[in-house]
């Protein structure tokens, strides 16, 4: 017969009277019972010793003492490390005790927290497939805003992020998204690191206008001043910029399991955790170093007035007019009014032209029909991890683009942002 583990203690108390009985041979009995005869005396045995049918129940089978047994005060280690840093799970706590020279595997150190209640079974997580990011540091930053709940008003966290180390390179407190605040917050950044080669972005505010034909804004355009290539993501499409929108999750993690002393403002705790972020958080990403061990600063230099961009063909150069486009063979083309007064090169690619401003490719023009388009960064990830690009256009490395047909009828030089 097939038991449940709630019929044991039953089965056990038949066995034990009709085998107390003594009118029936063990041998028979323990067969009935699919017992061998040396567990039919154990039951026999506890059966005449028990007072209540519920010792008679399964006990367990480990073992009472375990020479490898964690010691009771790594383990207290490893739950004060947890407490310190509620957000972090087992691989992380595990270099932390390596650094101290306490080794122990990460389950054993998962399986302790599980002890403790400290942790759950359910919020493990599976490793990334696979991973893309910049051979180098400065490379590419990402940014963005990190959104907060009804329950933290009056913070809206700003992060920039280096794509090839996961360095969080600045975090500020901002009230909002307005572009001046975001500005001076990149500009502290920018001289106290340096520049970045390229930044990527999604089409929010204030560094894309949704109301725009093509979308720059002031803020936009002073970067590109910069020498800064801008990449903007795809709409509705956060993957790609995956390690910021990762990063938040752990940031969101650590503000609703630590949280802040009450009337503190959020910066002095935002530069903490920064510092604990770079400094002191194993990544798993980069072999469970630190991000400041993958970063350094940007050779680039930060100049508050930068001169005029030096591009390579000054023949194909034209400046934005007034109604924020330029002519070309007799056509006018619509670039955008974040431009205007501004200077642009064209590359010709046999019927299209291809616009930059300074190294950031802002429009694309069709001979054949007139229409100006705008540049589709929802494919950037693709051109990122398969290396598409054309020419580089002036200073700077060559930027990586794919296209959209968004086609503009008409006049384009007619349409209003």
């Amino acid at each position: 017969m097939a038991w449940g583990v709630g019929e044991m203690s039953e089965q056990r108390m038949r066995f034990g009277i009709r085998a107390d009985s003594g009118k029936e041979a063990m041998s028979a009995l323990c067969r009935e019972f699919r017992i061998s005869r040396p567990t039919g005396y154990v039951w026999l045995t506890r059966y005449r010793e028990c007072e209540q049918l519920q010792e008679l129940a399964e006990r367990s089978r480990r073992p009472h003492s375990s020479p490898r047994q964690t010691l009771a005060e790594v383990e207290e280690r490893v739950v004060a490390l947890r407490q310190s840093h509620p957000d972090w799970g087992a691989k992380k706590l595990r270099v932390l005790l390596e650094r101290e020279q306490v080794r122990l595997p990460r389950i054993t150190i998962h399986r302790i927290l599980l002890r403790k209640g400290l942790v759950r079974e359910r919020d493990r997580h599976g490793s990334a497939v696979q991973r893309f990011a910049r051979e180098a540091p400065n490379q590419l930053w990402q940014m963005d805003f990190k959104g907060m709940p009804g329950s933290r008003p009056g913070c809206l966290p700003l992060s920039i992020l280096d794509d090839h180390s996961r360095f969080l390179v600045g975090l500020f407190e901002l009230a909002g998204t307005r572009a001046e605040p975001v500005r001076q917050s990149l500009q502290t950044v920018f001289e106290r690191d340096g520049l970045p080669d390229a930044m990527l972005m999604d089409h929010g505010t204030p560094w894309w206008n949704m109301q725009a034909e093509a979308g720059w804004t002031w803020l936009t355009v002073w970067m590109m001043k910069h020498g800064i290539r801008l990449y903007m993501s795809g709409y509705r499409h956060p993957q790609t910029q995956g390690k910021v929108e990762r990063w938040h999750g752990s940031l969101e993690a650590a503000m609703v399991k630590r949280g802040k002393p009450a009337g503190q403002r959020w910066q002095p705790w935002l530069d903490a955790f920064r510092e604990e972020y770079n400094h002191v958080r194993p990544h798993e990403a980069l072999g469970m170093d630190v991000p400041a061990q993958h970063w350094s600063q940007s050779l680039r230099r930060f100049q508050p007035q930068p001169g005029s961009w030096d591009y390579l063909d000054p023949v194909n150069v034209r400046k934005v007019r007034q109604n924020g486009g330029i002519s070309v063979r007799g056509r006018s083309y619509f670039v955008s009014r974040a431009l205007i007064g501004e200077p642009v090169q064209m590359q010709w690619l046999e019927d299209r032209i291809v616009v930059f401003f300074c190294n950031t490719v802002v429009r694309e023009f069709d001979l054949r029909s007139g229409a100006s388009h705008a540049i589709n960064y929802g494919q950037w990830d693709q051109a990122r991890t398969q290396g598409l690009g054309l020419a580089g256009i002036g200073r700077g490395p060559e930027p990586a683009i794919t296209k959209q047909h968004n086609t503009i009828s008409g006049d384009a030089s007619e349409r209003t942002l």
